[in-house]
C-alpha cells in the first residue's frame, strides 16, 4: 500500500552553466541554452541530422550497467539501486523516464513519447504496483500514461488540458531527421498521437510518496511548464529533475513557460538541494553530480 502524506519543509541541490537568451520584447518568453559537446541549438541538430545520429551511444552511458530488455526502441540503465533510466536514443528528443523502486510500490516517472511500448518494459523489469508522476505534461514524457491505471497529477489547467490528449505535437516528432533508424515493429506513424489519460489523485507541493522502505517527496517546480514537479529521494541522494535541468539546450521559449517562476525554482533548487548525490534529468543523459545547480541557478538570473 502506498502511503502520501505531506511535508513542511524539503532537504535538497547542484553544475553548470547557462548562457540566457532572452525574446525580444514582443515575445513574452526566453530560452536558455546549455554549452555542451553537441550543437548548442535544436536547429543547428536538424541542420545535422546524419551527425546526431551517428554520435551514439554517448559516452557517459558507457559507466551505467546497461539492463537488457525486449525492446529494442528502448536502452535500460541502472543508475542507482532500485532505481532505473528508461532511455529512447531513437528519437531527436533523447526523452529518459525513470523507474523507482520500493519494496511495496513504483514510481514511473514519465512514460516517454508514447512510440515504444514502455509498460512492457516496466514489466519486465518489477512486478510491482505503478504510480505513474510526470515531471511534467508535455507530449514526450506522457506518450504512454494510457498504458497505466494508476496516474498522480499537478492540479493545474495545464495539466488538465494535456490529459485530453493530442495529435500535433506527437506529429512533429517523427518529422523528417526525427528519428534515427527503424520505428518499432507495427507502429503506426499516420495515426500517431498522444493518447488521453485519466488522473486519479492530485499532488501538491511537498508531497511525499512512501513506496515502502524508500520515500520520494514532490518539489514543485514551476517554470518549463504550470505542472513541472521534481522528485527527491534523501535517503538514497537522488534528485530527479524532468525538465528544469537536463545536460543539453533547456527549452523556455513556449507559451507555457514562465521564466521569473523558472528563476525562482532552481534557486530552490540551490538552496535546498543541500544532500545530493545524483542529479538525474530527464533528456540526452541521465546522470549529472550535484554541482550542476548553483551554476544552473546563476545562469538563470
Amino acid at each position: 500500500m502506498v502511503v502520501l502524506r505531506r511535508a513542511s519543509s524539503i532537504a535538497l541541490i547542484a553544475d553548470i552553466f547557462l548562457i540566457v537568451l532572452l525574446a525580444n520584447a514582443a515575445a513574452p518568453l526566453g530560452a536558455l541554452w546549455v554549452p555542451v559537446a553537441y550543437p548548442a541549438s535544436r536547429a543547428a541538430q536538424q541542420a545535422q541530422t546524419p551527425d546526431w545520429c551517428k554520435s551514439f551511444p554517448r559516452l557517459e552511458y558507457k559507466s551505467l550497467e546497461r539492463i537488457q530488455t525486449s525492446d529494442p526502441w528502448f536502452e535500460v540503465y541502472q543508475v542507482a539501486p532500485h532505481t532505473f533510466a528508461i532511455y529512447e536514443p531513437h528519437q531527436f528528443e533523447e526523452v529518459i523516464s525513470y523507474l523507482i523502486l520500493g519494496k511495496e510500490a513504483a514510481i514511473l516517472f514519465d512514460t516517454g513519447m508514447g512510440i515504444g511500448d514502455i509498460r512492457k518494459v516496466v514489466s519486465e523489469l518489477t512486478p510491482l504496483p505503478i504510480i505513474v508522476l510526470n515531471s511534467h505534461t508535455h507530449n514526450d514524457h506522457v506518450g504512454g500514461n494510457w498504458q497505466f491505471d494508476t496516474i498522480y497529477g499537478m492540479d493545474t489547467d495545464f495539466t488538465r488540458q494535456n490529459a485530453k490528449g493530442s495529435s500535433a505535437d506527437a506529429q512533429d516528432e517523427l518529422a523528417p531527421g526525427q528519428v534515427c533508424g527503424d520505428l518499432p515493429k507495427g507502429f503506426d506513424a499516420k495515426t500517431f498521437r498522444t493518447k488521453p489519460w485519466s488522473i486519479i489523485k492530485f499532488i501538491q507541493d511537498g508531497d511525499v510518496l512512501d513506496l515502502g522502505g524508500r520515500e520520494v517527496q514532490v518539489i514543485a517546480t514551476p517554470g518549463h511548464t504550470p505542472d513541472s514537479i521534481c522528485l527527491l529521494d534523501s535517503a538514497a541522494g537522488l534528485l530527479f529533475t524532468g525538465d528544469t535541468f537536463y545536460p543539453a539546450p533547456i527549452w523556455l521559449y513556449r507559451p507555457e513557460t514562465d521564466l521569473a517562476a523558472y528563476e525562482s525554482s532552481v534557486l530552490r533548487l540551490e538552496l535546498e538541494a543541500r544532500h545530493v548525490k545524483l542529479v538525474l534529468g530527464a533528456h540526452n543523459i541521465p546522470v549529472a553530480p550535484p554541482s550542476v545547480l548553483p551554476k544552473l541557478a546563476v545562469a538563470a538570473k
